[in-house]
């Protein structure tokens, strides 16, 4: 299969940011709350962009927790300086491919163009499809990526690192590399739902890759 096209996630696929997210949550929403809040807490309300978190969270205070948020986002990213590794070699060897790019992911546009700015990685994507504040939103990016591409549903690959990364690829027919490369990443909830390839590393993947494109 020659793919004509690669979507990629951001968070746990292209960099190790989640730790960066929960902590630049913290930061921004602990002080409007007036109290202590745990990972399980913040975890739990993902699906939305960090605008629909931060609602879920402090509704009463939502612009101010955005712009919160945003800021320590920025101040923090130092702490998740890089991509992973072999991702920039990945994304230089598939440009010289000329396979199009598009990345869609479940973040606000503002923090996605933070982190790819901060990864040095923003020319790679000049298709971005973010996240919604109302709720997950994943399948209408990557819809909205293919129509722009004029890519048929078959003919790209997402490659995403969560369980509902694959769901939503099987709701539409859209082939999907789970990315497990990360720590966060759960391999015994990645398996059970049968992506159609599963990668442990970066280095990996591409070697894969290079066999589908010369296909």
């Amino acid at each position: 299969m020659k793919f004509k096209a690669i979507i990629f996630d951001l968070d746990g696929t292209i960099a190790d940011t989640l730790p960066l997210c929960i902590a630049a949550f913290r930061k921004s929403v602990e002080p409007l709350l007036g109290k202590a809040i745990s990972d399980d807490d913040i975890i739990a309300t993902f699906g939305p962009s960090e605008e629909g978190t931060i609602r879920k969270l402090i509704p009463q205070y939502e612009k101010a927790g955005v712009a919160a948020y945003l800021q320590h986002y920025e101040e923090l990213h130092h702490t998740c300086p890089v991509p992973f590794p072999g991702i920039t070699q990945l994304l230089d060897w598939l440009a010289t491919e000329n396979v199009p790019l598009a990345m869609v992911t479940g973040k606000g546009m503002d923090s996605t163009r933070l982190s790819l700015k901060q990864f040095g990685l923003s020319k790679y994507f000049d298709i971005l499809e973010t996240g919604s504040p109302e709720g997950p939103n994943k399948v209408n990016g990557i819809r909205s990526v293919l129509k722009r591409l004029n890519v048929d549903v078959q003919d790209a690959l997402y490659v995403g690192d969560a369980p509902s990364d694959i769901k939503y690829c099987k709701e539409i027919g859209e082939p999907i590399a789970a990315a497990a490369w990360a720590t966060t990443t759960n391999l015994s909830e990645l398996q059970p739902l049968n992506p159609d390839f599963l990668f442990t590393s970066v280095d990996d993947f591409q070697r894969w890759l290079s066999g589908q494109l010369a296909d």
